[in-house]
Formats: C-alpha cells, sequence, structure tokens
C-alpha cells in the first residue's frame, strides 16, 4: 500500500502540544501504517537533527483517510519554535509526510 500525508495541524496547549495530520491510503488495497511524529533538533550544539516523539500504526482501506492525533506533554515540547514532521518515516527523500512549524 501506499499513503499520502496532508492537513498538519499544531497548536500549543496548556498541558502541550495536540498534532494532527491527515493520512491517506492512495493504493487499490488496504494496509497498515505507522504514522510517525518528529521534532528537529533544538539550537544546542550536539542536538540530533530530529527526534522522534509518537508513533502510531493504523489500519486504512483502499483510497480511505483518517486524522491522526499526537499529544505531547509540555515536558517533551521546546519553548522555542520548532519544525515538525508527520510521516511514515523519517522525513528525507521520497518518504511521504508533511511538514510544518509548532
Amino acid at each position: 500500500s501506499t499513503f499520502a500525508y496532508s492537513q498538519l495541524s499544531a497548536k500549543r496547549t496548556a498541558s502541550g502540544a495536540e498534532i494532527i495530520a491527515t493520512v491517506k491510503n492512495t493504493s487499490s488495497r488496504e494496509g497498515d501504517e505507522v504514522v510517525q511524529l518528529y521534532f528537529a533538533g533544538g539550537p544546542q550544539e550536539d542536538a540530533p537533527v530530529r527526534s522522534l516523539r509518537g508513533f502510531q500504526r493504523i489500519h486504512l482501506k483502499a483510497g480511505e483517510s483518517r486524522a491522526v492525533k499526537f499529544t505531547v506533554s509540555a515536558d517533551d515540547v521546546p519553548k522555542d519554535k520548532v519544525e515538525i514532521s508527520v510521516g511514515g518515516g523519517q522525513p528525507v527523500g521520497s518518504t511521504p509526510h508533511v511538514s510544518g512549524s509548532l
């Protein structure tokens, strides 16, 4: 199966952050996808390039779309603006994903 990502919404809340993205099965058969949330590294010189902050395994029928929601605690949300990505893996190369900032 193949999947596409769209409609990224990210907002800070009193308890941390809420990130929502839409995942669509773009193939002609049903399949599973592991939806992954990444935050870009921090301002420190030795900060990682990106870090995994959440993941969910979902099952979609052919052509089906679903909004996937991640809730991140305040302890795990950087105080400064951060680049985020939701997709089927790390946001490199041809890995399907959608990016934005929080």
